[in-house]
This record gives C-alpha cells, sequence and structure tokens, in this order.
C-alpha cells in the first residue's frame, strides 16, 4: 500500500471510527497468516501496542452472513497473536444492513463496527485496485468481483463512469 493510500486509510479509521490509535503499518492478509478458508480481504494494519485493525468496504448488503464471516477472522486473528482485534466495515449508502447491534459471545477480544458513509467507497475500491495494476500485482477473483460491481453499488449518476473504468480495466490487463 502506497502512502497516499495508508493515510487515507488512516484518517477514516481515526475519523469514522473514533479510534485515535496509533496506526504505525499497513500489512498483508499473507503476512498475517490468515488462513485461505477465512476471509481476508480488507485491509490490515497494526497497531503501536501491536493490536490489529482491519478496514473493510463492504459492497453487499450486511447480513448475518458477512457478521459471521467477521466474526470468524477477528476470532482466527485473535487466536493466532493473542492481541485485540478490531473491524471497521464501511458501507455505502446504498446498501442494506440486516443486522442489529448485538453482544457477541466469544473468548476473543475483538470488536466489529459499521458506519454507513458519505465517503464513496467505489472510489477507494477503484483506486486500489488501479494502485495494484501500477505495481504490475495480479488480480484476484474479489478484485475482478468488485470492479465489476462498482457501476450497480455506485450513485445512479456515476454509472458510466465506473462502467467506462471498469471496460478499460479489463480490455487493457492481460491476465
Amino acid at each position: 500500500m502506497n502512502k497516499k493510500d495508508f493515510d487515507i486509510r488512516k484518517k477514516i479509521i481515526n475519523e469514522t471510527f473514533d479510534d485515535e490509535r496509533k496506526i504505525v503499518a499497513s500489512v498483508t492478509a499473507e503476512e498475517l497468516d490468515i488462513d485461505d478458508e477465512i476471509h481476508h480481504d480488507g485491509d490490515f494494519f497494526i497497531t503501536s501496542n501491536g493490536e490489529i485493525i482491519d478496514l473493510e468496504f463492504q459492497i453487499e448488503d450486511f447480513t448475518e452472513y458477512e457478521l459471521v464471516k467477521y466474526i470468524e477472522l477477528a476470532e482466527h486473528l485473535y487466536e493466532k497473536y493473542g492481541k485485540k482485534v478490531s473491524i471497521y466495515i464501511i458501507c455505502p449508502k446504498e446498501i442494506n444492513v440486516y443486522v442489529k447491534e448485538e453482544e457477541i459471545p466469544s473468548e476473543s477480544d475483538f470488536t466489529i463496527k459499521l458506519a454507513c458513509s458519505q465517503v464513496d467507497s467505489c472510489e477507494i475500491i477503484l483506486e486500489g485496485i488501479k494502485d495494484k495494476i501500477r505495481k504490475k500485482e495480479l488480480l484476484d477473483e474479489t478484485d475482478w468481483y468488485n470492479l465489476r460491481q462498482l457501476p450497480v453499488m455506485c450513485e445512479k449518476s456515476k454509472r458510466n463512469y465506473y462502467r467506462l473504468e471498469y471496460l478499460k480495466i479489463i480490455n487493457r490487463y492481460h491476465y
């Protein structure tokens, strides 16, 4: 993750989720050694005291299934590192949230917070994908899925922009 993306995400964590902990590094799911069968598509950060933050951009309705995959991730990370895990999920205003706020019984120390935001999560997702392309990294299935979904999850007035960006990438990217 480049410095600009790191700073943007750090600001989102600080301001949207009111988290003032000092974030010292971004890490990948591979560096955290997250098992393949566990959801691990977010942006991961380490705080100055070694706690883990996962910033997610939710592109589908937030259901019980979605919540369970985040709980599984939080428990996995806590069991592996023994440090508090915070999962912060940004939802665009276009999606529906079907889960009530509820205490989740677990032996692991974690927090999951959801924020419906005016932040253009579509633009953040697109920039993340473009950043991978600039770095000549391979796009994975999740990247392609997210890219295809952008015109459907964005504001109606921006659909053609995201369709055009999708078509540019799919037609120029050699996979």
